[in-house]
């Protein structure tokens, strides 16, 4: 396998900085003294036109004065200076840089082009970079600090990709309150030589790094992203923030990083065939992730809960209840045990609720290993271990009942040893996620956070903290993903597409699209085109009443409401009256005659072409309730098997496809395959641009496609 450009650039033995100086107001000077406070044992090369020494170091003034070719190089100049400077480090051989300097693609042609010239320089002389408008990079095994923030010196094991320096730099101080610790960070910026699948690429193999976590504004490489993300996901969690999905946030992204931003709706399907989970803020990105990164895999959906009040333990139930997981009732066995250490109120069922119990080593210890020694839970979510904050909390009422004992007093005397405690999740190989009120302030909550248990500040997060290990444990279980091979292009497909361009046409008519679509063996209506009355009649007697009378006419796009399809028509008096009034309103088009079909389940299927992604395959409830209802999922091409199987269990509706109403299972086989068929003729004919195909009506378990829309393009991008 060819070598990771990251793997160099995260390690460096050497480093040069361009833009430190003695000015503590500069960001390169920042940068500089986190490389020197941080603890790289490397060797520091500060470049400055002027100045002798930068931070108590031998400056140089140039790339030509330096004794030897840095390993890095971290460039924090003037816009105007990036590309000289590069060509300089180049030209004595450094391989990898980081260029923070903004001004490049995202404000404008103008930079473009700079941008496209400094990858010119990259491309000529091997060099690989992060950036440019990008902050920089973290890598606690090194250790290695290349951002403004303070680094924990404690190496952790959440690794970080974003496409905003901010998530990389500025919540390191965040992060550290919350005690959660990254291994590696990348901020890529405009991703203009390496980017963000590169890193995804290179913490999928890293071993320091146990959960990923991916900050998103757009994705470049969409099927590069997608298998490189199906390769990892299977045995380590991936998780990712999207803020590119409304117009705003499309917007704010491309004058932040030059990100092309894509629906929503699109991520939300790429995401599920990706294997990845999805976070809908920067809070739950962190809490999540490292909640993977720390805690044991969940073996099943069984989750305890062990609280000191009634009602977080009801919200944990009920949040864990809605993300699938169970909080049933203990063995009778278990909770005989249970309730030997609680007061006769408390309840030993499932949540054990102790309501108010002062002694933490029961609710803390003693109880969770009887529960996690049971074999009846596969997680367990704690509420209410608290310590030196609640004491403080009411200190101020019971002092003169201590005696007046100094507050800090107290504290350490009542001060609760969490060893066992923290060493369960390791013991049993079961994750625990604790949920406290009180935050670093409280002893308990700090000794949680130092031992790697996620603490989370309300019920509700800790039960969907446990609910992103679920999701995790359901991408573990997917069956595996096989690269499906394109079947064979056909010709006779490839002579209709020729033949309509060559006629001007922009889609093909309803006949044509579906000739195309039999080719490779989708479903379709029995049907005939008709120019005269008796052709009509020849047509409907050979089909078979009941028909449907339909203009045919490739300009003629969408026909319902418009007086141009007339169905359920049963004899051939009905038929000669329908087929001379869409003949008039069509003016004069060809007229189709065609089967009706009948069943009451409607689907749609069809085909977008997303910057990025390419052909992108849609399914979902159809009819003529399609854009209103919006229950529809994207998947990009090719589908193999697995992710055509996941696309029908994705929508809202899918209940429609088993029995239901005295209606038949749908022949899901048969949906599988219409929708890979559809990624398929996308990929074998780039000529066209869009395919809708509504209604699919089941017609008893079997899909027929009714409706079918072809539109072409001369050049796809």
């Amino acid at each position: 396998m060819k070598e990771n450009p990251l793997h160099l650039l995260l390690n460096p033995q050497s480093i040069a900085v361009a833009g430190a100086s003695n000015n503590p107001q500069k960001m390169g000077t920042l940068q500089a003294l986190s490389v020197i406070k941080d603890g790289f044992t490397g060797r520091f090369y500060p470049i400055h036109p002027t100045e002798k020494t930068v931070l108590g170091h031998k400056a140089y003034p140039s790339a030509q004065a330096l004794p030897e070719a840095p390993d890095l190089l971290l460039l924090i100049v003037p816009t105007s200076l990036v590309i000289p400077m590069v060509e300089d480090f180049t030209g004595i051989g450094t391989k990898r840089a980081i260029i923070i300097s903004a001004g490049f693609r995202e404000v404008g042609p103008e930079g473009a082009a700079m941008e496209e010239r400094l990858k010119e320089i990259a491309r000529l002389h091997k060099m690989r970079f992060l950036g440019p408008n990008c902050m920089g990079i973290v890598n606690t095994a090194l250790p290695l600090n290349l951002t403004i923030g303070k680094m924990d010196k404690r190496p952790g094991s959440l690794g970080m990709i974003s496409q905003s320096g901010t998530y990389v730099t500025q919540t390191l101080p965040y992060l550290h309150e919350r005690g959660i610790r990254f291994s590696k960070a990348i901020s890529c910026g405009n991703e203009a030589n390496i980017d963000m699948v590169d890193a995804l690429e290179y913490l999928g193999e890293d071993e320091q790094t146990k959960a990923i976590i991916m900050y998103i504004e757009g994705i470049k490489d969409g099927r590069r992203f997608i298998e490189t993300a199906q390769k990892i996901t299977p045995h380590k969690p991936v998780l990712a923030q999207y803020v590119g999905g409304s117009a705003s946030g499309a917007r704010a992204g491309l004058s932040h990083t030059g990100s092309l931003a894509g629906p929503d709706f699109l991520y939300e399907g790429i995401f599920r065939q990706a294997g990845v989970i999805r976070c809908h803020s920067i809070e739950d990105l962190y809490a999540h992730g490292w909640t993977h990164a720390t805690q044991p895999p969940l073996r099943g959906n069984r989750l305890a809960v062990v609280t000191n009040s009634g009602g977080p333990g009801t919200a944990i139930s009920h949040n864990a209840d809605l993300g699938g997981m169970t909080v049933s009732r203990f063995s009778d066995a278990l909770q005989a045990k249970i309730r030997e250490l609680i007061p006769p109120h408390a309840s030993a069922a499932n949540p054990v609720d102790l309501t108010y119990h002062r002694d933490m080593n029961v609710l803390s210890t003693q109880i969770p290993e009887m529960i996690l020694q049971s074999g009846e839970v596969d997680g367990l979510v704690v509420h209410g271990s608290v310590g030196s904050g609640f004491l403080k909390m009411v200190y101020d009422h019971m002092k003169e009942m201590a005696g007046g004992i100094p507050e800090e007093d107290v504290v350490r005397q009542l001060a609760q040893d969490l060893t066992e405690a923290i060493a369960l999740p390791g013991k049993y190989g079961i994750p625990m996620t604790i949920s406290s009120f009180f935050g670093r302030l409280d002893d308990n909550t700090v000794k949680y956070m130092d031992g790697d248990i996620p603490v989370f500040d309300s019920p509700e997060k800790a039960a969907r903290g446990m609910v992103s290990l679920f999701s995790h444990l359901k991408i573990r279980k997917r069956k595996p993903i096989v690269k499906p091979a394109l079947p064979e292009v056909s010709p006779e497909a490839s002579r209709i597409v020729k033949t309509a361009l060559d006629a001007g046409q922009n889609a093909l008519d309803e006949r044509q699209a579906k000739q195309l679509l039999a080719l490779y063996g989708v479903p379709t209506t029995r049907e005939e085109i008709a120019r005269s009355e008796d052709e009509a009649l020849k047509a409907a007697n050979a089909i078979g009443y009941p028909v449907a009378v339909k203009a045919c006419f490739w300009e003629i796009m969408h026909k319902t409401g418009k007086g141009l399809i007339e169905l359920n028509i049963r004899n051939s008096e009905a038929l000669l009256a329908a087929f001379r009034s869409v003949r008039a309103t069509g003016n004069g088009a060809d007229v189709l005659i065609q089967e009706m079909v009948s069943g009451s389940r409607e689907l749609v299927a069809g085909m977008t072409r997303f910057p990025g992604f390419g052909p992108c395959v849609l399914f979902g409830l159809g009819g003529v309730f399609t854009e209103a209802l919006k229950d529809t999922t994207f998947r990009a091409a090719p589908l193999s098997g697995v992710e055509a199987d996941e696309m029908l269990n994705d929508i809202r509706a899918k209940e429609l496809l088993g029995p239901f109403r005295g209606m038949p299972a749908a022949d899901v086989s048969a949906l599988a395959s219409i929708l890979q068929a559809v990624g398929n003729i996308a990929l074998l004919h780039p000529e066209i641009a869009e395919i809708d195909l509504n209604p699919i009506i089941l017609a008893g378990p079997s899909p027929v496609v009714v409706d079918a829309l072809i539109v072409l393009a001369r050049v796809i991008q």
